[in-house]
């Protein structure tokens, strides 16, 4: 059973894509010049229409973490790391994503990371990889 991929759509395009040019794409009001995620067509913050998506850096760190050991599927390999990642732009933008290329038992809190992008179809995964 391959991985469930993102139904895409107006609002999330930009962000599913943009690791096609290597790009972590993520919506930024510029009415009160903030980011969020997951992206709208309206700023959570002040209901205002002016967003679109901007490139960030894609460095960040774990913010928080579990490790799962249960295969839940015959392909998937376990274990591996579900993690919420604070992005270096603005403190509290944070996203769901996976941590990779490292011993799943190494992963820490307020470890420093970056985007990896996984390719699938034509959604482009941001996942992360430790810094060296």
């Amino acid at each position: 059973m391959p991985r469930k991929l993102p139904a895409l759509n107006a609002d999330n395009r930009a962000f599913w894509q943009g690791g096609k040019d290597g790009q972590l794409l993520i919506h930024h009001c510029d009415a009160c010049r903030r980011f969020f995620h997951p992206p709208s067509p309206i700023c959570p913050r002040c209901a205002s229409f002016d967003v679109k998506p901007r490139g960030v850096s894609g460095k960040g760190s774990v913010a928080s973490f579990t490790v799962n050991h249960q295969q839940w599927t015959p392909e998937l390999d376990t274990p591996f790391v579900v993690a919420i990642i604070e992005l270096i732009e603005q403190p509290g933008l944070r996203f769901l994503s996976n941590v990779i290329g490292c011993d799943p038992l190494s992963v820490s809190i307020g470890m420093r990371v970056h985007v990896t992008f996984d390719n699938v179809e034509d959604v482009w995964l941001p996942l992360f990889e430790k810094d060296q």
